[in-house]
């Protein structure tokens, strides 16, 4: 969902004038005047602060609605679970094999969300008695999804029960397999689905074409949680709890909310209650993995959102990236402390290997696309491409370059093979994972999916420009001169107003992420008292306001960068800055700190 799907529409209004910042975008304010009398009236009515309550209207919440926007409940919010179609059909499935004590078999996907369902299964089943393992595909040998050569290990290690989670919709080669090899599948999902889906005893996926549920926003995790919570009301029907305990569901919920942040889907409804339940779970530190890796990344303090999007999921992704694919799933299911701490250390070592390689894979992807952008620059999407990237990370470069470039992006690795790998990141309004599965449908692409802001894709070398071609056919044409999109911002705030107080109330607004846009503020005429390049590229600055107050900000990845610039070129003299806030609570102190997205220089 896009950020305008989620938020009141803007008022044309600039704030404090800006029309053109020095990233190119004007400053509108996010709330409109009618969205400003419900902000009043949310204020007034419920008691909230008027900033907490500008920033609840700014996302569409009403006075009726704020109570429980703000204190979201998952009873209240959590659907039945048969609403999904195939839903039954799979629980049957799963609960015969439980009964009879079947020999069922997990295949995920590589990423965060993939290691969280399998997770989640595995837990369960090992709950109820089974030893269920878990097949996570090599991300460079195997690639997405299931394989032929995969249902056949799993088969003939006597596996009659295969449970796909975070893939299988499109895997029609591979079940087929499944079924010659006699084995039943059972798929758990919410990729894009084709209109021929695959045979299986059942396929349970929100965003299959005849799903009716309006559920698509979830991601796999909460699709496994639904049916397992579904399972266990099947298994109390046929009295298999009598004499032993139920799996303590809610305990899972640390998963399901590191699976719904890290895989970008909307931070709305249930996923907000998943989010927000699934934290408080992670907190109590149970989950030895979980606290391993919490304590490898160096997070001193309660795990926040922004913890699961950026410390937590790189590392668990970093074992799909460039190294052993099964490292998270293993993680988030060992009960050994010293296999947890292991694991933790090795992913934290490849994740800062990972970071090397990306780094030095941007700047060339960067290179390339400024070429590509100075001989066209309407292109309406960038495919960009190398022998010498390493698979594992074309996504991430993909989104960087998306970020400089503000438009579609695709980053293949050349394999020796002729065959290239790759992965895409997207703008809103620009639905890449129906474009890639449009281009498969017309032959340019071996094979691809994903969603509508990040896909994937397996090509022919030889074939790049002519899945360029199809990419570029099925997305809304770009012109060079077309203005940035405008920053939102949620209310104008002086560094004195800043306060942690202040930042503690809009917590309970949050959880932020995607669909739920974290709130903007804006700071007029504030000087840049200090200003230094640190770390990888980042500018840290103090920003004073008129009455001597002060606030602590920084930019991330931007000294190289026209804001970078602006801000280092800005020390002594006044600016206009907006940005995020957030407190800083490293050594155990709490600061709050300014997290610049955009800045203008006064008149």
């Amino acid at each position: 969902m896009s950020e305008s799907l989620a938020s009141a529409a803007p008022a044309s209004r600039p704030v404090h004038g800006v029309v053109r910042s020095v990233c190119g975008r004007p400053w509108l304010e996010r709330l409109d005047s009618a969205s400003s009398l419900i902000a009043a009236a949310i204020s007034q009515t419920h008691g909230v602060p008027d900033v907490v309550a500008r920033v609840l209207a700014g996302r569409g919440v009403s006075v009726q609605t704020a109570p429980g926007f703000l204190a979201p409940r998952l009873r209240d919010l959590m659907p039945d679970p048969s609403r999904l179609t195939d839903m039954d059909a799979a629980v049957a499935r799963l609960a015969d094999a439980v009964q009879r004590g079947e020999r069922v078999a997990i295949f995920g996907d590589y990423d965060v969300d993939g290691a969280c369902s399998a997770a989640l299964l595995a837990e369960y089943l090992r709950d109820c008695g089974l030893a269920a393992p878990i097949h996570i595909p090599d991300r460079i040998t195997e690639g997405y999804g299931p394989n032929v050569e995969a249902m056949r290990s799993l088969a003939g290690e006597g596996a009659s029960l295969i449970v796909t989670v975070d893939c299988g919709t499109a895997g029609q080669g591979p079940l087929e397999e499944a079924a010659r090899l006699g084995v039943d599948v059972v798929v758990l999902d919410h990729h894009g689905a084709p209109e021929r889906l695959p045979p299986a005893a059942a396929i349970v996926n929100p965003n299959r074409l005849d799903d009716l549920s309006g559920l698509g926003h979830l991601c796999a995790a909460s699709v496994v949680f639904m049916t397992l919570v579904a399972l266990s009301r099947e298994l109390r029907r046929r009295g298999f709890w009598q004499g032993r305990p139920e799996p303590d569901l809610l305990a899972a919920l640390d998963l399901v909310a590191l699976a719904t942040v890290a895989d970008v889907v909307p931070l709305i409804g249930l996923n907000r209650a998943f989010v927000r339940q699934g934290l408080a779970v992670m907190r109590s530190r149970r989950r030895l993995g979980l606290a391993a890796l919490i304590d490898a990344a160096r997070v001193e303090t309660a795990p926040e959102c922004w913890h699961l999007g950026y410390c937590l999921g790189p590392r668990i992704n970093a074992g799909g990236r460039i190294g052993d694919s099964s490292l998270g799933a293993r993680l988030l299911i060992t009960q050994d402390p010293g296999t947890a701490g292991t694991i933790a250390a090795t992913l934290e070592r490849l994740n800062e290997e990972r970071r090397a390689i990306e780094a030095r894979a941007v700047e060339e992807a960067e290179a390339e696309a400024a070429k590509r952008l100075d001989a066209e620059p309407d292109a309406p999407v960038l495919v960009l491409a190398s022998p010498d990237w390493h698979p594992g990370i074309v996504g991430l470069v993909a989104a960087r370059v998306k970020e400089r470039f503000g438009r579609p992006v695709f980053a293949f690795a050349r394999k020796p093979d002729g065959t290239a790998t790759g992965s895409g990141r997207s703008v809103p309004g620009a639905d890449l994972g129906r474009a890639v599965r449009l281009a498969a449908e017309a032959g340019a692409a071996i094979k691809g999916g994903g969603h509508a802001m990040a896909a994937g894709a397996t090509v022919l070398a030889r074939d790049l420009d002519r899945f360029r071609e199809a990419i570029a056919a099925a997305l809304p044409a770009r012109s060079a001169g077309e203005p940035a999109d405008p920053l939102l911002v949620d209310a104008a705030l002086s560094a004195g107003g800043a306060s942690a107080e202040t930042v503690r109330a809009l917590e309970s607004a949050g959880p932020f992420g995607q669909g739920q846009p974290e709130p903007v503020f804006a700071f007029g005429q504030h000087r840049v008292a200090e200003a230094r390049q640190v770390g990888q590229n980042h500018v840290r600055a103090l920003l004073k306001s008129g009455d001597g107050s002060s606030l602590r900000a920084v930019a991330f990845r931007a000294a190289d960068k026209p804001l970078g610039r602006a801000l280092l070129d800005a020390v002594g003299r006044p600016i206009h800055v907006a940005g995020t806030l957030c407190i800083d609570r490293w050594g155990g102190g709490e600061r709050v700190e300014l997290r610049i997205l955009d800045a203008a220089i006064p008149g």
